[in-house]
């Protein structure tokens, strides 16, 4: 990994203004990339690309050391990259090193960039990156946050706080939905702008939907990502327990809270021959049969901001029982391409779930599937991010 911030890039004159005398626009995105895995790193990373191809001149600088293990207690790293490395790609921040968060904020205003993208998935964070802005500000350059969650799904005292000094601190906020955009602004009255969080998933176009006339039938649901209270596996497991003896669920993903209640549950509801825990980060190159092996995917969330989820399923031609919970039921058309239910009420998802099963549904919420617009949605969000710039 190198230590110098590299200055080669693409050129071509776009919508966001750059400074004078200069032909293009240099944009520094701060955030997770490669060793680091799953959705933070891979955004972050495509995102440099999308840029880099609208022909922006940009830097991805990057963390070695993310933040604690005691935070994150899933699978931090990867061996190989799961979305195409970003070729000028720097590596100068660790979370137990305040120099470097200074250095590289320096280093970002000698290199005299028109803007600064901070990435912001957790507010542990707030302080790198409050330092690094106030250093990089001597440059002249703009800062602008991408927020991923505003406040955190289980907050703590000072998130609230640290997000309110961050976002005042910033000349615009970039955040994915409505629900975040009013968190956001309850916060500070920076600019907002609102982008839809296109699909980054690896190997996308490896589509696996059936051939035409064949039946794909398999009495399975999925449950598809990290395991957390506010995702209301829990409920999921109760509302199964409702449902017809012979539909069965699939639980892939790291567990991070409550292995020993979700297993006592699942021993409880007797459904030891129904339900099988995947524990653990599945690779990007597994994605597909993850889900080739499954009716539907399963969003049954408390709470929830924007997920990618939705979005894989409906690539891989899979309709969607989701609660309406914050921006979670966004991706899904209910009746068409998914059945929505209520938060938290198990007898409602245990409807929808046998719903799903009734005759002709299943096909029916198949065909209305479609692979998500991603060449598109892709130049929606980097329009949004230009529009923030400027």
């Amino acid at each position: 990994m190198r230590s110098e911030i590299a200055t080669n890039g693409c050129h071509r004159t776009s919508g966001v203004q750059p400074r004078a005398g200069h032909g293009t626009v240099r944009i520094a995105i701060v955030g997770p990339a490669h060793p680091y895995k799953g959705g933070s790193a891979q955004h972050t990373t495509m995102l440099a690309h999308r840029l880099s191809d609208g022909g922006h001149k940009v830097t991805l600088l990057t963390w070695r050391g993310q933040y604690p293990k005691r935070l994150y207690p899933g699978q931090l790293t990867v061996d190989e990259p799961e979305v195409e490395l970003f070729p000028n790609t720097e590596w100068p921040l660790a979370w137990y090193r305040p120099d470097g968060w200074w250095r590289t904020g320096k280093r970002i205003a000698a290199m005299r960039c028109d803007a600064v993208l901070l990435a912001i998935f957790t507010s542990f964070q707030v302080p790198a990156y409050l330092t690094l802005a106030k250093a990089a500000r001597s440059g002249g350059c703009k800062i602008v946050a991408v927020v991923h969650n505003v406040l955190p799904h289980e907050p703590r005292r000072f998130d609230e706080p640290a997000m309110k000094a961050l976002l005042r601190r910033m000349d615009a906020v970039v955040v994915h939905s409505k629900e975040e955009a009013a968190l956001a602004a309850g916060l500070s009255s920076t600019p907002l702008e609102i982008a839809a969080l296109p699909l980054h998933l690896p190997h996308a176009e490896a589509e696996v939907r059936a051939p035409a006339g064949e039946t794909r039938l398999h009495k399975r649901l999925l449950f598809f990502g990290m395991v957390r209270q506010y995702k209301g596996l829990d409920i999921l497991i109760r509302a199964l327990a409702e449902t017809k003896p012979d539909v069965s669920l699939t639980v892939a993903g790291e567990i991070w809270d409550g292995r020993e209640e979700l297993t006592q549950l699942i021993s409880e509801l007797r459904l030891g021959n129904r339900v099988t825990l995947r524990d653990g980060y599945v690779p990007a190159e597994e994605v597909p049969s993850v889900f080739a092996a499954a009716d539907a995917l399963v969003l049954p969330y408390r709470s929830g901001t924007a997920s990618q989820n939705a979005l894989i399923a409906h690539q891989f031609g899979l309709p969607v029982i989701a609660t309406r919970a914050g921006a979670i039921a966004d991706a899904v058309v209910d009746g068409v391409d998914g059945l929505l239910c209520t938060p938290e009420d198990v007898a409602d998802l245990a409807r929808a779930i046998n719903t799903l099963y009734e005759p002709g549904v299943l096909d029916r919420l198949r065909q209305g599937v479609h692979p998500p617009q991603t060449a598109e949605a892709w130049d929606a969000y980097v329009a949004a991010v230009e529009k923030a710039i400027s």
